[in-house]
């Protein structure tokens, strides 16, 4: 299944799988330190995300608690082959373009590159490891 999220979508869903499930006041409160949103709005995205089938839902009392049917694995996975999709069309198959693209486009900590160097090495260990 194809998973297209917004930033906001996914701020909701880090929500229910850092806690496995959440009241919309739960989720609203939980974003609050960095988006002030309605508990009407809150509402109304959990609904979409749900009809999505993205999420489910039990009702306690009065209030609706909402449960991620989709791992966070399974989101990144789709929306990073889709993303690979487009790079593909855009750099046409060019990885060393898209690789310059993304580490000119934007500030990169000192940190990252040395994972990024990291995965590259491991990647050439796992390649010449096949040749042999």
């Amino acid at each position: 299944m194809s998973y297209s999220l917004t930033e906001l979508q996914l701020a909701l869903m880090r929500v229910l799988w850092e806690r496995s499930e959440a009241t919309v006041v739960d989720v609203q409160e939980a974003l609050e330190p960095e988006r002030r949103l309605a508990q009407s709005t809150v509402a109304t995205l959990l609904s979409r995300l749900e009809k999505k089938g993205l999420l489910s839902h039990r009702v306690e009392g009065r209030q609706y608690v909402y449960r991620p049917r989709v791992s966070e694995a399974d989101v990144k996975r789709s929306m990073v082959g889709e993303f690979a999709e487009l790079a593909d069309e855009l750099f046409q198959g060019d990885v060393a373009a898209l690789v310059s693209h993304l580490l000119t486009a934007q500030d990169v900590a000192a940190g990252d590159l040395a994972r990024v160097k990291a995965l590259i090495e491991a990647r050439e260990r796992e390649l010449s490891g096949r040749r042999s």
